[in-house]
């Protein structure tokens, strides 16, 4: 059974989730302020984390970094800030995905189980390994391998790294990127792209700014090079 942590300062909302998602057979802990759901993340080891930014005691944002400095637990962020920079702000600190409140219930769910699934291995049983002269990707154990160290990637990073290594150097478009990261409802989110792509570069690539293997092909989509 998939357990979600919900971390908002506001009962009513977290009462409405906690209630919609167990009549959906998920396990539901809550915490009202971040230490509390550092706390909680902690003790309970949640699959996911629906976050709100808000919080009383700390930003959400310090909650994402605070969370990535040891799980890469899917975090999706609830968020009544609407501003394109604080979004940016937020995936750029860990977070998979972004709602913006007022949100519909079934597209809050849908989003959280695509979160779920993308953090899910894969289940093909391949064995495919690819190296490059930086670093080795092992598709199947789902990790990746810089200078003789395992490099932390969220959910999200993988997935995407994941898309780009299976394309086997052919371009990968914007669209489709989008739709298979983060789900069929995206394919305008560019911004998306650019943020996750620059995170995969500086931990990946020798030289994050003349990057040798994530190139971006402009206004087109990104290719994967040995």
């Amino acid at each position: 059974m998939t357990r979600v942590l919900v971390v908002d300062d506001e009962p009513a909302l977290v009462r409405a989730l906690v209630i919609n998602l167990r009549a959906r057979s998920y396990e539901v802990d809550a915490a009202h302020d971040g230490a509390g759901a550092l706390r909680t993340a902690a003790a309970r080891h949640p699959d996911v984390v629906v976050l709100d930014l808000g919080l009383p005691d700390m930003d959400g944002v310090e909650v994402i970094r605070g969370l990535r400095g040891w799980t890469r637990v899917p975090i999706l962020v609830l968020s009544a800030r609407h501003a394109s920079e604080e979004k940016v702000q937020a995936l750029d600190a860990g977070a998979d995905d972004y709602v913006t409140k007022p949100f519909g219930m079934d597209e809050l769910l849908a989003r959280l189980r695509a979160a779920v699934r993308r953090a899910e291995p894969a289940g093909d049983g391949g064995d495919v390994v690819v190296e490059t002269g930086t670093f080795t990707v092992d598709l199947a154990a789902k990790k990746v391998n810089r200078d003789g160290r395992d490099v932390r990637l969220t959910p999200t990073e993988w997935h995407l790294l994941e898309v780009l290594v299976r394309g086997g150097g052919r371009l990968v478009g914007q669209k489709q990127l989008l739709r298979e990261v983060w789900g069929p409802s995206y394919g305008t989110e560019t911004n998306y792209l650019r943020v996750y792509m620059a995170q995969l570069r500086r931990k990946l690539e020798a030289d994050p700014s003349h990057p040798k293997h994530f190139i971006t092909e402009p206004g087109m989509g990104y290719r994967f090079e040995r």
